[in-house]
């Protein structure tokens, strides 16, 4: 689970945003509000969720030892007000966090371990400005306290912390990532490594003044610490927890760990006071079959830590990964009927258990899917007991997992209740965080499992009564149109359309519609996740074009240009679209302008990489009938070439699919053979398929789906079968003979599965869809075409009402997304490609006649 995006659920309910992006709802929520004037020499600049404070004259080297400021959200204000103004008295450049909620989430359980503690970013100007700032700075702070910044260095005991790293910013691509970048030894950039462990460029010498701080951190002795840690289990903001031994026995325990003042909820509570609180009720539950058993407490290194009994088995949520069936190609009557029975008594398992710890007065508080431990016996048993309380003294959770939270309106084991019910619904249909964004959806994901599994009336009303919100319940359930017998296909994408132009701001600079978090990383104007992707969406599914929103657009892209030129996620993709639109001057501008970038990116993929810009210099050679740009594409194809030659063998986790592995560049050569008619690209775009599919297996129901380590397979288009099904399609309209065909019917299967867990195109129902439907339009089949109207319809179970229009979730489910890699304007241009015949994405369409071998 990728936990970057807890962060960006505080700012709105509805789509994934920053925090500095909306008003905050908090009182005296924005520091600027406690803070003195900014002398007018000085220059004040709000960026994502930093203001900036420079003084005017003062020149910054590019990189150096910069200073991290700590504090906790009771202290954060006079830490703050202390450092501004011996920053400003001295004309030093810094940057803090803008509000009070920003330090909540960025201290949050869930938050990046390596951003944690960060409150304030100052910028000295060499080492002797480092080491005054450090000496006076740190006995005005004296006392202070803050969560510990793991990838820094602490300077004495308080709350001062420093790394090496950038000041301006600059980036690389990294393994096709653009990351932020400092300066080699030799001028060459770098990767800017930030983890949360404290290092130090190879090149650059630890100040000597600092060398006595290392020393502390590097001080203890690890053979007197009680337990030997065989492996970690898992990481959160607030510390770990670890498979560990106990030296004096050789038993076998789980190790929990708490750092203080980091992990906040959102009551302020930090990890260690969490950690107390689930030592006093293991205790409590001592003896409790299903219930660790605790054995000790002890504080090292400043942390807490408890040991507790080591339960056996895998979270439900894995086992339910496992042993669903309508993930599978096929799901016979008799396949659910065994896994509805084995559901069943799971989740009466877990009633009986529940009410074994009711039994000793302990409210559990945090009932998931991941606290549910299924043993190969089917045995349940719960873990971690951070969130509970006693009925005595009820605690209402402030964290919780979405879908599975009870309500502020429950009390007592009320708050048990709900999340069991929510267990009812999702063993059998794992939606639930949906229903946070529209509860109305409730009843139909009742019906669905009913229908689908043959659940008893009373079963599926014991789910709508506890789940049914009592305060404002709503008044009618959230039909759609994808609900009616007949579904008008016309009528859902006009609401689609509806949807996201109902969510768009102009007004703002940053973006302009609500899309994935990566939008404010690669920008808001690009093709996966920004106004490009979703301009073109709206056109190529005939729902219009909008040239107030063209308008945003163009004037974003000057205003704050791509980071990288790749096609999905830079300026590429955005000119493919201005010049579909007639922009034609600054599609020029943009292709021209980052030409000086390529050959410095060696990522070969479509999202990144030099098979999308290959791809999109094609698609101007054709708009233009200028050859000049085929011999620029043949440039990139035969690095390419180079690169596939060397390509080394599968590792650990496949990056195989459309938009990150070798059926990008598959798709690439086969363009560039149409276009030159070279049958050596043909054959390269042979080869380049055949790497991909060198990263297949076969997975649990017999399909052929790319595989995500060792067990995990993935049948999406981003990354998964789709996505090489898709570029195999094409390459068998042009050269049906080949060997690798072959492999298309089995990766077709793999996206007929029924259960889909996202809508998204490239990671979700709606690519699979797509892919299906193209491939069908190739080589009519009726098995598939089944599948492609059962995922048409399926769509429903996702869709959201958003005023008069229909949206969708994106990423995690958490918050509605419009963007054409995860949100509204993939799933529209899906349902377009499906039901009109239109091409799924740029690029995917054959332009000359079938070869043959024979």
């Amino acid at each position: 689970m990728d936990l970057r995006y807890e962060a960006f659920c505080f700012a709105d309910r509805r789509f994934y945003d920053l925090q500095s992006s909306t008003e905050s709802t908090l009182p005296g929520d924005d520091f600027s509000r406690e803070l003195p004037e900014l002398p007018v020499d000085w220059v004040q600049i709000d960026r994502n969720v930093w203001r900036y404070q420079h003084p005017q004259g003062v020149e910054l080297p590019k990189q150096g030892w910069k200073i991290h400021v700590s504090a906790g959200l009771d202290n954060a204000t006079k830490v703050l007000q202390a450092t501004f103004d011996y920053c400003v008295e001295r004309r030093i450049p810094f940057k803090y966090l803008q509000t009070i909620s920003i330090v909540l989430a960025r201290n949050s359980k869930y938050a990046p371990r390596e951003g944690s503690g960060k409150l304030i970013t100052i910028y000295p100007t060499g080492t002797e400005q480092l080491q005054q700032i450090l000496t006076e700075l740190g006995a005005l702070l004296a006392g202070q306290h803050g969560a510990y910044i793991l990838s820094d260095l602490r300077y004495g005991k308080g709350p001062l912390y420093v790394r090496f790293g950038g000041f301006s910013e600059q980036w690389v691509e990294i393994d096709g990532q653009q990351v932020l970048a400092i300066e080699g030894p030799d001028g060459k950039l770098v990767a800017d490594t930030r983890k949360p462990v404290f290092s130090v460029p190879e090149w650059i010498e630890l100040p000597e003044f600092l060398a006595p701080h290392l020393a502390e951190r590097n001080a203890g002795d690890p053979e007197a610490f009680p337990y030997q840690i065989k492996r970690s289990l898992h990481f959160s903001n607030g510390g770990g927890v670890y498979l560990a031994t106990r030296k004096s026995d050789g038993k076998e325990v789980v190790l929990k760990e708490a750092r203080p003042h980091a992990g906040l909820d959102r009551e302020g509570r930090d990890a260690v006071t969490r950690l107390e609180l689930e030592h006093q009720i293991l205790t409590r539950l001592s003896g409790v079959q299903g219930v660790p058993e605790v054995y000790d407490r002890f504080t090292e290194w400043e942390h807490l830590f408890v040991a507790m009994e080591f339960m056996p088995g895998r979270s439900l949520g894995q086992w339910l990964g496992h042993n669903y069936p309508l993930t599978h190609k096929e799901a016979t009557d008799e396949k659910l009927a065994e896994y509805k029975e084995r559901a069943l008594t799971l989740i009466g398992k877990v009633d009986d258990l529940m009410a074994r710890v009711h039994e000793r007065g302990v409210v559990f508080g945090d009932l998931h899917t991941l606290n549910i431990l299924v043993d190969d016996d089917d045995e349940v048993s719960l873990i971690d007991f951070e969130l509970s309380s006693t009925i005595e003294d009820v605690h209402r959770p402030t964290l919780g997992a979405p879908g599975f939270q009870a309500p502020a309106d429950r009390e007592g084991f009320e708050i048990d209740e709900h999340p069991l019910a929510a267990l009812k619904l999702w063993i059998f249909l794992p939606l639930n965080t949906v229903l946070e964004l529209a509860p109305a959806k409730l009843p139909q994901h009742v019906r669905v499992v009913e229908e689908r599994f043959g659940l008893t009336d009373e079963y599926g009303q014991s789910i709508i009564d506890v789940l049914t919100p009592r305060v404002d319940p709503p008044s009618d359930p959230a039909f759609t149109e994808f609900d009616e017998e007949n579904p008008d296909w016309t009528v859902v994408r006009k609401e689609i359309a509806t949807a996201i132009l109902h969510s768009a701001t102009p007004q703002r600079t940053d973006r302009l519609f609500p899309g994935d978090i990566e939008q404010f990383e690669v920008g808001g104007t690009c093709f996966a996740y920004g106004a490009a992707g979703v301009l073109h969406a709206l056109d190529a599914s005939g729902e219009g074009r909008y040239p107030e929103h063209e308008d945003w657009l163009i004037k974003a892209v000057r205003k704050d240009p791509p980071k990288q030129p790749g096609f999905f996620v830079g300026a590429h993709g955005i000119a493919h679209v201005l010049e579909n639109f007639g922009h034609h001057d600054i599609a020029t501008e943009l292709v021209e302008s980052y030409a000086a970038l390529v050959p410095s990116t060696q990522d070969h993929g479509l999202s990144a990489g030099l098979s999308g810009i290959g791809l999109n210099l094609l698609h101007f050679a054709d708009t233009r009938h200028d050859d000049g740009f085929v011999a620029q594409a043949e440039e990139l194809a035969e690095r390419l070439a180079e690169q596939l030659a060397g390509a080394p063998g599968p590792g650990d986790k496949a990056k195989a699919g459309l938009l990150h592995g070798w059926s990008g560049p598959a798709l690439f050569f086969l363009r560039m053979f149409e276009h030159t008619g070279e049958r050596r690209w043909l054959r390269l775009s042979e080869q380049a398929l055949e790497r991909d599919l060198a990263e297949t297996m076969i997975a649990l129901d017999g399909s052929l789906q790319v595989r995500d380590g060792t067990f995990r397979s993935l049948p999406y288009v981003g990354i998964g079968g789709a996505g090489i099904a898709l570029a195999l399609t094409e390459f068998a309209a042009v050269a049906p003979d080949r060997p690798c065909v072959e492999k298309l019917p089995d990766l077709l299967s793999g996206c007929t599965g029924e259960f889909v867990i996202q809508p998204a195109f490239t990671l979700g129902r709606a690519g699979l869809m797509a892919t299906l439907a193209h491939a069908t339009r190739h080589r009519p089949d009726d098995q598939l075409e089944r599948s492609v109207q059962r995922h048409l319809r399926a769509l429903g179970w996702h869709a959201v009402r958003l005023g008069d229009g229909i949206a969708f979730p994106g990423v995690q489910l958490r918050r509605l997304s419009m963007d054409l890699n995860t949100g509204g304007a993939g799933v529209l241009l899906a349902i377009a490609s499906t039901v009109d015949g239109r091409a799924p994405l740029p690029f995917l369409g054959s332009r000359t006649p079938v070869l043959s071998d024979r």
